[in-house]
């Protein structure tokens, strides 16, 4: 078996990229938003966190954090928070038979993404990237129409106008 080494780093800021396992017409994240969200909360009291920005699509999630001073361990807040919402839904869907042999469901993707930002070009390369992602993926023709993004939050605060990103033709490079 392959062996996945992770960098950490201590007071980090952190681009993610999180997948379901099936990601074919699975509405799961959107459908269960409430869920998601009190999974983030949870893992949040327990092992503190920031979340810069964030993206929730049907299928997977795109998010930056900043974790504390003394803590470095993004993974295991990762493994905290696909468990607490995988405890909380209901069961059927398909399990490998390599996920059966370690009692795991398939609802999430194993392994995810994780990008060290590394510095303010760099975060707001991925903030725009975390934005964008409805639009790319055709869920909406304008970022301020998706529900489940921090964008709001970015226009309230004056950082971004409410119509960024509409000329049809804008283009975002990052992570993914």
């Amino acid at each position: 078996m392959t062996e996945y080494r992770r960098f950490y780093q201590s007071n980090a800021t952190w681009f993610f990229t999180v997948n379901l396992a099936e990601r074919k017409n699975n509405r799961l994240l959107v459908d269960n938003i409430d869920l998601l969200r009190e999974s983030f909360r949870n893992v949040k009291q327990r092992k503190p966190y920031h979340i810069d920005a964030i993206v929730i699509l049907p299928d997977h999630l795109h998010c930056i954090w900043t974790l504390p001073p003394d803590d470095s361990n993004y993974s295991v807040r990762w493994n905290m928070l696909k468990g607490h919402f995988s405890r909380a839904i209901d069961k059927g869907e398909r399990i490998s038979a390599s996920r059966l042999n370690r009692r795991e469901r398939g609802i999430w993707q194993r392994r995810f993404w994780a990008h060290l930002v590394t510095g303010q070009e760099d975060y707001n390369r991925h903030i725009d990237y975390i934005h964008w992602n409805p639009v790319k993926h055709g869920l909406v023709n304008r970022v301020i129409d998706w529900p489940h993004s921090s964008f709001h939050q970015f226009v309230e605060q004056g950082i971004y106008p409410a119509a960024w990103g509409y000329s049809g033709i804008f283009k975002i490079e990052g992570g993914e």
